[in-house]
């Protein structure tokens, strides 16, 4: 837990703050992503939303429960960790359909992605 805490705080609380940014519309378009005013991208993005507050949700339950010295901590953990490979996977599957190519998005997917690779060959040793 000592390595994965960064990556946990990093991704659960970041997660947390990018739905209130998006909620608010405090993303400049500048940033955003291709076709972000089109409701159907819109409705893709926040089809996101309960996996992502549910891999914050598991992933800050863990911490918590790690702190509290509660062996179940590593089941929040891996179901985290999964969650969190699968929503950077169809993130990046959408892109790639629809072969949209953006440096920023497509590495903060790619971040979600690979980072739990690590973590959960571990978990199932």
């Amino acid at each position: 837990m000592k390595r994965l805490k960064p990556f946990f705080l990093v991704t659960d609380i970041g997660f947390i703050i990018y739905w209130i940014v998006t909620f608010f519309h405090l993303i400049p378009e500048s940033v955003a992503f291709k076709n972000y005013d089109n409701p159907i991208i819109l409705a893709w993005n926040w089809s996101f939303f309960p996996l992502d507050i549910l891999i914050s949700i598991t992933g800050l339950l863990s911490l918590y429960l790690y702190k509290r010295n509660i062996d179940s901590w590593k089941s929040y953990a891996l179901i985290s960790l999964v969650l969190t490979f699968c929503s950077g996977l169809q993130a990046i599957a959408f892109w790639v359909f629809i072969k949209d190519f953006d440096l920023a998005w497509w590495a903060f997917n790619l971040y979600l992605m690979i980072y739990p690779l690590f973590f959960i060959r571990k978990f199932l040793k």
